[in-house]
């Protein structure tokens, strides 16, 4: 028994088991009070069955068995507590009732991991080539959007906040990814330069590096209100500067403090990338005749793209949670909802900027880790 028994999946099991113990939903009398917390037999009319069927599953999990029937199961689980999650909503809201909401309780929030943590160790111990981890991810991305269309998770208080700011949230989910995209686009367009400049000027290195470090143990709320003095001296006095969008809040300082943030990891592993290539293959290069740009250009960089990737990787994720800091000061975002939420006291409203950034840094994420495993062919000439 003990050579059959999985240990990754009892970690699992007792964190779903903890999650039936506890509340699945929150039932609330309005948007604000913390209400009532209900368990899922409680919660549904056929709660006790699917509980069984959960805890079933998840004690089956902490035995070894096929990955592909893990994998199946665990995506099965997961959209029965997504779903149960709606019905409980539809369930015990009425109608006419307009104050009453249903929120996610701890007990959702902790099967909605443990059956996300089994199927992510599915995935893995299948090993699915390249072009079938991209077809997981889309078929992911193509299944949530399901759920979400279908309106079974209209009446989830969540969703109930959607639907009021629906032309605000789709405003904000803008603004949030272009100072998401446009601070990585302004770091790789200053950084990449700069780390190629201190690679072929090594005198630079130890200055250059030690000011992106300083700027990088500045803490965000600090930095971003640096930004509101500063700025805010240079629209008032410098002629024109207000007109070509410099202010002391809004999207201008929040774009500039995440810029900041995001020079380090680009200059710092286009330095790593570049020295990451083996001497013995510059000098080939060199002797058959290629110039110092185009060892750069065909040899370096090639080679230490993979590490690119990764940089930007790290700053487009760092960027998209960071981003909610610009809600602070204008700066428009899913911060926004979180900030207003956390003035209301109300958590459902934190939870319509909190979840979307998350998924965005999710997928971000993993998106990115497929790339930089499609550029990762390790070429002779590139230290491991």
């Amino acid at each position: 028994m003990r050579g059959r028994l999985d240990r990754p999946g009892l970690l699992f099991a007792l964190i779903g088991l903890a999650g039936l113990a506890l509340p699945l939903v929150q039932f609330k009398p309005n948007r604000i009070v913390l209400g009532e917390g209900l368990r899922l037999p409680d919660a549904l009319s056929a709660g006790l069955p699917l509980a069984l069927v959960l805890a079933a599953l998840l004690l089956a999990g902490c035995l070894r068995w096929p990955a592909a029937g893990r994998l199946a199961a665990s995506l099965a689980a997961l959209v029965g507590v997504v779903l149960a999650l709606g019905a409980a909503a539809n369930a015990l809201v009425p109608p006419d009732n307009t104050l009453a909401r249903v929120a996610p309780a701890s007990g959702f929030w902790l099967l909605l991991l443990a059956f996300s943590l089994m199927m992510a160790d599915a995935v893995a111990r299948l090993k699915p080539a390249l072009p079938v981890r991209w077809m997981l991810l889309a078929a992911a991305l193509v299944l949530v959007g399901l759920v979400l269309g279908s309106g079974a998770l209209d009446g989830v208080s969540v969703m109930r906040e959607y639907a009021v700011r629906r032309d605000s949230f789709l405003r904000e989910g803008q603004a949030h990814l272009f100072l998401a995209f446009g601070s990585l686009g302004l770091a790789l367009l200053v950084g990449l330069p700069l780390g190629v400049a201190i690679h072929q000027l090594p005198a630079g290195r130890r200055p250059v590096l030690s000011v992106l470090n300083v700027l990088q143990t500045i803490p965000s709320l600090a930095l971003f209100g640096i930004m509101i003095p500063f700025f805010g001296w240079i629209a008032a006095t410098v002629p024109g500067a207000a007109q070509a969008g410099v202010s002391g809040i809004g999207v201008f300082p929040a774009l500039v403090a995440l810029f900041l943030y995001s020079l380090l990891p680009v200059v710092s592993n286009t330095l790593t990338g570049l020295s990451g290539v083996h001497p013995a293959t510059q000098e080939a290069a060199r002797g058959l005749g290629l110039t110092r740009a185009q060892v750069l250009g065909q040899v370096l960089v090639p080679l230490a793209l993979p590490v690119l990737l990764a940089a930007v990787r790290i700053v487009l994720v760092q960027n998209i949670g960071l981003a909610v800091i610009a809600g602070l000061i204008g700066g428009g975002g899913f911060g926004t909802f979180v900030f207003q939420g956390l003035n209301q006291t109300a958590m459902d409203l934190v939870l319509l900027g909190a979840l979307p950034t998350i998924a965005l840094a999710l997928v971000a994420g993993v998106a990115m880790d497929l790339l930089v495993q499609a550029s990762a062919r390790r070429p002779k000439g590139a230290r491991p």
